[in-house]
């Protein structure tokens, strides 16, 4: 996946193991927990850490920490995936008992309902899937032969904390209560642990706009205050300059004041679901666990979620969801203060700049590490066997990070997408999955929803949006297969297939109009 205009700005580039060491070096691993944002290349990152942990000379059993490791949510909403669904959940399933036997204290997954809903669903919606996917996870691995109450108690979940304040509150207790009656009647859990719920929750970075970002210290602290009422177990407060950049350094300083705040003199950390009882609150809880359970019977009569995704049925609901929810926000039936409503002239505020130089930096070590490959070139053959043979290759993988000092994940991760490259392309059924043109269309509405959106998100002035927009769709053909879960060659096998014109009128980059064909040309 190419990350370039990215490194040293989301995340740590950690390309090999020489980089996780030197991330590492003099942290205890022992004696700190660590989370890895990671999903496609969870296994690769984790050998990596694991490698670096045996190094320090300390006891797995004794580490801890959480790896992110959610490769439905990739499919459903963020798109970061590599493999086909199937090959990435035995991956995801390889964590999980390779951990229930060496790493007891290590969480092998965050179930991911952050993204679903950064996406533009519902909190209905982030709720059922997020759950369901956890559904989906334990049936593999129950498929595989391993005990629920050995890898249950290490499920976590990740949720959004968005703006309607009791929504979130009744979206937590929904999820609490649903995943005990899951544990307990559908998969027979006998450990108290596996039926907890344990989750970290994250303040919805997309709801705070550009425009009069000091406005969005107070959205956070709603959103945190709604988490904490709902029993979340960890929290992360957003910088008001998150549609920006980077945080700066005050930026930070308030989030992190935030956080302590509520804990320390608001009082609402004190007590056990506080609002337990209200009426309100109940209602909305119950209609929420009665929500998911109706998209639960759905999901079960596909056969599940991943065939689920290959049908694009959540994708689709999710596309619907932001669709109408910007619709309200254009016809000023939803109010965002400081943006159709509320506003005021202001001047571009003080923001983090970070360059390139990490970037060049770490693509001249790679130069050195990983010399250059013949583009297609074929796996190793001890490769191919791991890859071909149900017996978990976690092991493999840590032995070819223990030999290597200079291991590079990025041939680790392309070696595996050529023996897993085989995926069914949707082409064939892509009318049956997404209907008419009609429809085609109006996921295209969507699309250009999303558009209108980061116009503002990123302060483009009224000039400047059509050159985005014409921008936008001259870019379309090439991101509208990740909209639907499609690969770009799948794309254009389907735009191959449409010989007949359908016009449609844009504004071109110099403000005028013109003719571009959606089917073909």
């Amino acid at each position: 996946m190419p990350s370039i205009g990215e490194v040293g700005k989301c995340g740590v580039a950690i390309d090999s193991l020489e980089d996780m060491e030197i991330l590492f070096d003099g942290i205890p691993l022992e004696k700190i927990t660590t989370s890895m944002t990671i999903n496609s290349p969870a296994s690769v990152l984790w050998a990596m850490y694991l490698v670096v942990a045996e190094k320090q000379g300390a006891d797995w059993k004794k580490i801890s920490g959480t790896l992110q490791n959610d490769i439905l949510k990739e499919y459903i909403a963020q798109k970061e995936y590599i493999y086909p669904p199937a090959p990435s959940m035995r991956l995801v399933i390889d964590t999980f008992e390779f951990g229930s036997k060496f790493t007891p204290r290590f969480n092998t997954i965050s179930i991911s309902g952050y993204h679903i809903r950064e996406a533009g669903s519902t909190a209905l919606q982030e709720l059922a899937f997020t759950i369901y996917d956890g559904v989906e996870y334990v049936e593999w691995a129950r498929s595989r032969g391993l005990d629920v109450d050995d890898f249950g108690p290490r499920l976590s979940f990740f949720f959004n904390a968005h703006n309607d304040f009791f929504e979130e509150i009744a979206k937590y207790r929904a999820a609490r209560k649903i995943w005990y009656r899951l544990m307990k009647d559908r998969f027979g859990a006998k450990n108290d642990r596996t039926r907890l719920m344990r989750f970290h929750t994250q303040t919805a970075g997309v709801s705070l706009p550009a425009q009069q970002p000091m406005n969005n210290i107070a959205r956070v602290a709603l959103q945190a205050l709604a988490a904490v009422l709902g029993g979340t177990q960890s929290l992360h407060t957003d910088a008001y300059d998150e549609a920006l950049a980077l945080p700066t350094e005050e930026a930070a300083r308030i989030a992190l004041r935030t956080q302590q705040i509520i804990a320390f003199e608001s009082g609402a950390a004190q007590t056990v679901d506080p609002l337990g009882g209200s009426y309100f609150v109940e209602k909305q809880t119950l209609d929420m666990e009665n929500g998911a359970f109706e998209y639960f019977q759905k999901l079960d009569q596909m056969g599940g979620m991943v065939k689920a995704i290959e049908r694009g049925y959540p994708q689709k609901e999710i596309a619907e969801a932001s669709y109408q929810y910007q619709r309200a926000v254009e016809a000023n039936e939803k109010i965002t203060v400081g943006v159709n409503d509320f506003v005021i002239e202001e001047e571009s505020p003080n923001i983090l700049y970070i360059g390139e130089s990490v970037a060049r930096t770490q693509e001249a070590k790679l130069k050195v590490a990983r010399p250059p490959l013949e583009r297609g070139s074929p796996p190793s053959p001890r490769c191919l066997k791991a890859s071909r043979f149900q017996d978990s290759h976690r092991g493999h993988q840590r032995q070819h990070v223990r030999r290597q000092h200079h291991a590079v994940h990025s041939r680790r991760c392309p070696r595996l997408r050529h023996r897993w490259r085989n995926l069914r392309s949707v082409a064939a059924g892509v009318r049956d999955v997404y209907g008419s043109k009609r429809h085609v269309m109006s996921c295209l509405r969507s699309q250009f929803a999303t558009a209108k959106i980061c116009c503002r998100a990123r302060c483009i002035s009224p000039a400047g949006a059509p050159r985005m927009r014409a921008s936008f769709f001259i870019t379309f053909e090439a991101s509208i297969g990740h909209s639907f879960g499609m690969h770009y060659d799948d794309w254009m096998q389907i735009r191959s297939q449409k010989p007949k014109r359908e016009q449609t009128h844009l504004p071109s980059e110099k403000g005028r109009l013109q003719s571009q064909s959606i089917f073909g040309s």
